[in-house]
């Protein structure tokens, strides 16, 4: 379906070089000319040579850098330019089942299945708006919408492969891969087991109230960042969405910093800053060409930690049973001999598993990544509700599975896995092929964690300045993060996110260790307070949407869990801030003492998130703990479907479903219903 535009009183500016927008009196003559017109045009366009040179493409990288064209003005600019031929042969058939372009210059009231709200800038029911009404790129979902008033451009620089991969593998990195070798000797592969199927029911409530919000307001800026603010209180939301920017911009050096430390598993001699160096070089290389690389270096590197987690499995079945290494079948022999607990006592198996269950926050952190990405989505309603399916299999095959096979295959008393997460053999994936003899499995397993923590880091760089410019949209930091430039980038707060960086040159330090477990404190329960923002969010959402009469039908997409997998997953996330807090106090290994320095290694994200919440309430006087219902303005840039067209789609998607064959039966089992 075309895309059409329409003045206040049905008449657009004429400019240079270009035809009236014709109304209802346009004779045939007027019409065919102005067709004339449109065709020589594109025709003009195909007879332009499309080969560029070098300084093209360079030329058109520097003007990238430039400060984005604010929406509303953009498609001011463009609303005379987008007059196509079919539009002009709709207006020649007299079909008005597509658009309107009377008098009045409103779009038709047949096109009402999803608008926009912002109270701002365009209002629907308000006919004196003085705005351009302009349909959007979401026809082909069967949605049309108000033009949102946001600032930053929508590239649409990401497919919906690019948004599965991204659900399935980003976050994979030092928490999965490297760091539960201390989780593993603490609390016996039981412990970290029940761990990780603990934290995974939270996982896929979060996932699931994350994606019903990000379809519903796909045009908010900051996306699930901005929910608290919006939903819950100002001083939660800026003390949330700053603990959880902090959290990525420390990630970026944590990564670095476990990259050397991969590294040393093939070499020592080299100056671990020379890695750091290059992997650090690189990745603002990514990030400073574009979100189209960015997006494509992602799926590169969680391609190979699919496929190396895929190996691994079916390797580690083999090597159990002793199809290959020199210890033959091994079966469940280290769930007897070490066996599965690290302690003989409930009390310290019940600390074993809180304290496992802190690194497994920290391993699923990056799920709810690719709602950050909803407005770099080509069709966010149909590739969100797939990457919340998605997120099953992360949980099950990604997370369960290695973790239940590691614990066969790796005891819990290793030497390699003594409390020393840093060690270079420290990686449990490496040491299941290494101490049973296999030669070469390793070093590609080391080789797939060295992408994986790149990748991580990666993912920094994408998260952290759409961070921090969130939160200056909000006023929570200063206006100059703001700036986008016409790529989409949050220029000037990719700056300030790659400063951080440079804190992996620490890699050389004798103090690396100490750094390390540092950043690793901030990053833990980062991500709790994050996932707890969201969780409230949607339960506040839920309870505004009910307060002011809203229906349920206008939500593209309804959480499968429901308001009550919200209520789950925020008490379950109370329990473990309060357990954690008792594992800060004497943390496995520690032998009951207690100091200032290990309480805050566990518990220093909490004192930051305090430390904001009072700051910003004392600083503006905002008192607030929670915004009353009735203050909650849920239109605001919110997108409302229409409920018929909805189920119309649920309908004909389950008839072409029954009509074909079994492959495709599957297929959409797996990934779409």
């Amino acid at each position: 379906m075309p895309r059409f535009f329409g003045g206040s009183r049905g008449s657009v500016e004429k400019e240079p070089d270009q035809f009236e927008i014709l109304d209802q009196d346009t004779n045939v003559s007027d019409i065919n000319l102005a067709e004339r017109y449109a065709r020589d045009t594109q025709s003009d366009e195909r007879s332009k040579p499309r080969h560029r040179n070098v300084h093209s493409y360079y030329q058109n990288w520097i003007d990238s850098f430039k400060r984005a064209e604010p929406v509303g003005e953009r498609r001011r600019r463009r609303a005379q330019q987008d007059i196509s031929t079919t539009n002009i042969n709709n207006m020649n058939k007299g079909d008005e089942s597509d658009f309107y372009m009377g008098n009045g210059g409103e779009p038709s009231t047949n096109i009402d299945t999803a608008y926009d709200m912002n109270s701002n800038e365009v209002d629907p029911n308000n006919k004196k708006n003085e705005n351009i009404y302009a349909l959007n790129d979401d026809l082909e979902d069967g949605t049309t919408s108000i033009a949102a008033s946001e600032d930053m451009p929508k590239k649409g620089g990401m497919k919906a492969r690019h948004v599965i991969m991204m659900t399935l593998a980003t976050g994979i990195g030092t928490g999965l891969l490297v760091a539960n070798a201390k989780s593993l000797h603490f609390s016996g592969p039981a412990g970290l087991v029940v761990g990780y199927f603990m934290v995974s029911f939270v996982t896929y409530f979060v996932v699931q109230a994350a994606g019903e919000m990000a379809i519903a307001y796909p045009t908010l800026p900051g996306g699930f960042n901005t929910y608290q603010s919006l939903f819950i209180s100002k001083p939660f939301g800026f003390a949330t969405v700053w603990i959880f920017a902090l959290n990525w911009l420390t990630i970026l050096p944590l990564e670095l910093i476990t990259s050397s430390i991969t590294v040393k598993y093939w070499t020592t001699s080299i100056n671990p800053d020379i890695f750091v160096l290059i992997f650090y070089l690189f990745l603002l290389f990514v990030h400073f060409i574009g979100l189209r690389l960015y997006a494509e270096a992602e799926f590169f590197f969680n391609s190979c930690k699919i496929l190396m987690i895929t190996g691994f499995i079916i390797f580690s079945i083999v090597v159990n049973c002793g199809g290959a290494g020199h210890d033959g079948y091994i079966g469940g022999k280290y769930w007897h001999d070490p066996g599965p607990f690290a302690s003989d006592n409930g009390a310290a198996r019940f600390k074993e598993v809180c304290y496992v269950l802190i690194n497994a926050y920290f391993s699923y952190g990056g799920t709810e990544l690719y709602v950050l990405s909803v407005n770099e989505q080509e069709n966010p309603r149909k590739a969100v509700p797939v990457a919340a399916k998605t997120s099953v299999y992360r949980v099950a095959i990604i997370y369960l599975l290695t973790m239940i096979l590691i614990g066969f295959n790796v005891p819990y008393n290793s030497p390699d896995l003594m409390g020393n997460a840093n060690s270079k053999d420290a990686s449990p994936y490496v040491l299941a092929a290494q101490i049973h003899g296999v030669k070469i499995v390793p070093h590609f397993i080391n080789a797939v964690i060295l992408l994986s923590v790149i990748s991580v880091a990666n993912s920094a760089l994408f998260a952290g300045p759409r961070l921090l410019a969130t939160l200056a949209e909000q006023g929570f930091a200063p206006k100059f993060l703001t700036y986008v430039d016409r790529a989409g980038r949050p220029l000037l707060a990719l700056c300030v996110c790659s400063l951080f960086g440079v804190i992996a040159f620490a890699a050389t330090s004798k103090k690396e260790d100490e750094v390390f477990t540092w950043l690793a404190a901030i990053a833990g329960l980062s991500e709790l307070f994050a996932w707890s923002g969201i969780l409230l969010s949607h339960i506040r959402f839920r309870w505004a949407m009910k307060y002011h009469g809203k229906s349920m039908d206008e939500v593209g997409y309804k959480a499968i869990t429901g308001i009550w997998g919200s209520y789950y997953g925020l008490f379950f996330n109370l329990l473990v801030l309060i357990a954690q807090f008792w594992v800060a106090l004497s943390a496995p290994g520690s032998g009951g003492q207690v100091t200032a320095i290990s309480f805050f290694e566990s518990y220093l994200a909490f004192v930051i998130w305090v430390f904001f919440y009072l700051c910003y309430m004392i600083y503006n006087k905002d008192w607030t703990i929670l915004i009353p219902l009735k203050d909650i303005d849920v239109d605001y840039q919110r997108r409302i479907y229409d409920a018929d067209f909805l189920r119309q789609e649920k309908e004909e998607s389950y008839e072409k479903y029954k009509q074909s064959n079994i492959g495709k039966k599957i297929y959409a089992w797996l990934w779409t219903l």
